[in-house]
């Protein structure tokens, strides 16, 4: 995930929070605000101290990451989006961690669609 891919000031995030719609499930929360003049969507993450230890914390981070680098085609472009990890996350290993954002996403639409009105990657 390049740099410039990355919700990273305050203001940013609020500002998501506040005109932005969310989505959830037991272990994450997605918010997403759209921004018709972007060229690629950008990501912000939220995981608390609460989760675990700085690395539980990281690694939490990593997955995440690597879930939108292998969605990256997929996921809508124009959005900047918030995912904010719940406690059963920390449990969660890669795999789990894809399924469970796959769920939040289709929820909340956040993948792009078929012609055929498919979500373009299942599971």
């Amino acid at each position: 995930m390049r740099k410039d891919q990355r919700v990273k000031k305050n203001s940013e995030f609020q500002d998501i929070f506040q005109k932005g719609t969310s989505f959830a499930n037991r272990q994450f929360v997605v918010y997403k605000l759209k921004k018709p003049q972007q060229i690629d969507f950008r990501i912000g993450l939220s995981v608390s101290k609460k989760i675990g230890n700085a690395v539980k914390r990281n690694q939490i981070k990593r997955y995440v990451r690597q879930v939108f680098l292998e969605l990256k085609d997929e996921v809508k472009k124009e959005y900047d989006y918030v995912i904010i990890a719940r406690k059963p996350a920390a449990e969660m290993n890669f795999h789990e961690v894809k399924k469970s954002l796959l769920h939040v996403f289709k929820r909340g639409s956040v993948l792009k669609m078929k012609s055929n009105g498919e979500n373009v990657k299942k599971g």
